[in-house]
């Protein structure tokens, strides 16, 4: 069994081979519907009856994939904590467990925190790759924390041609912070980088919308953004939460979500429009899933200027995780990679 931490995993794992391991399973769930089996995930929310701390929430995510040769079995356990910030700590730590179904050896036990943030990235860098409009040239970021790093890694991985990118957080320092640190990490993408104080500054002109936070209601209106914009959204994790407002919603021409079940109990942008009787949208408009749209059973606009607004709503589910985890967990077997144990 190897153990990797998450130096070894960020350093083994690259954002194309996250996006190859996840088409490669969206393909196989449409060809073998049997072969990957992932229950709905458990999602605990965690003490915050005072003052002192923030309601967060503990997630255990198991799922099965048949490879055609072999099962594995891949358990995330994640446990979201939004004060971690102030420590200086990530707002999600994760642990994933990788085992062998045919033998139940554990293969790997692995930091789950970048595959968490990589997989979740991917996810949006399929989406922008099959709905955005071709030759864009800016995203904007809103919200910077840590989902919102390896998110726009994942466009600009699809869309190299992006030359301006705009970024707005709720603190300005950590946008700024965002800032020096994504072009220390990322020097071979050649964009300029703007931070923005008000948010419409950032939206009003980008072609891709990247947002990843914990807001409550709608940020920003469709007259906001331009009229042919794609949106990534992949905050509002839970059915109170809202970034997206009905508005932008209801003028979409397109909505994917990446997991159906999910979507209908979790995307609490979705749930919010459906169950407001004064949005024209409910859950019949939806488009389909990531997995139609990779199969191209989603078929795209006749043109470029039938596209209008697009939306992607990512909340998670745990095959995404165990495609990429098994990637890292093939790898280590390979290579040897972190430390090897004796269970």
């Amino acid at each position: 069994m190897q153990l990797l931490n998450k130096a070894v995993v960020t350093e083994h794992l690259n954002m194309p081979a996250a996006i190859e391991a996840i088409k490669e399973l969206l393909h196989q769930q449409a060809a073998h519907p049997n072969w990957i089996k992932a229950p709905e995930r458990l999602v605990i929310e965690t003490f915050s009856e005072d003052d002192k701390h923030s309601s967060g929430s503990h997630l255990s995510m198991p799922a099965t994939i048949y490879d055609g040769e072999k099962e594995y079995t891949a358990v995330k356990l994640v446990t979201i904590c939004p004060d971690n910030p102030s420590r200086d700590l990530p707002t999600t730590t994760a642990i994933i467990t990788v085992s062998n179904n045919a033998t139940g050896e554990i293969l790997a036990i692995m930091d789950g925190i970048y595959i968490t943030q990589v997989r979740t990235a991917a996810l949006s860098g399929i989406a922008t790759k099959y709905m955005a409009k071709s030759e864009c040239q800016s995203v904007a970021v809103v919200g910077c924390g840590g989902m919102a790093y390896e998110q726009l890694h994942a466009v600009l991985t699809v869309r190299p041609e992006i030359k301006t990118v705009y970024l707005w957080n709720r603190n300005y320092e950590g946008a700024e912070q965002f800032k020096t640190r994504f072009a220390r990490d990322y020097e071979q993408w050649d964009v300029e980088i703007e931070v923005c104080e008000v948010l419409n500054d950032a939206i009003c002109d980008a072609d891709i919308i990247n947002v990843a936070t914990r807001a409550t209601e709608g940020l920003f209106n469709a007259n906001q953004i331009k009229s042919d914009a794609h949106i990534n959204a992949v905050g509002a994790y839970q059915p109170s939460m809202k970034e997206i407002s009905n508005d932008v919603i209801a003028n979409s021409s397109r909505i994917v979500v990446d997991d159906l079940a999910g979507s209908r109990h979790e995307a609490g942008d979705l749930i919010q429009a459906n169950d407001n009787s004064e949005c024209a949208w409910t859950w019949d408009d939806l488009s389909g899933d990531l997995k139609a749209l990779v199969t191209e059973t989603i078929k795209e606009a006749s043109t470029e200027s039938d596209k209008g607004i697009t939306l992607f709503k990512s909340v998670g589910a745990a095959s995404f995780d165990a495609a990429v985890a098994l990637y890292v967990a093939k790898q280590a077997e390979q290579k040897d990679l972190g430390s090897s144990v004796d269970w």
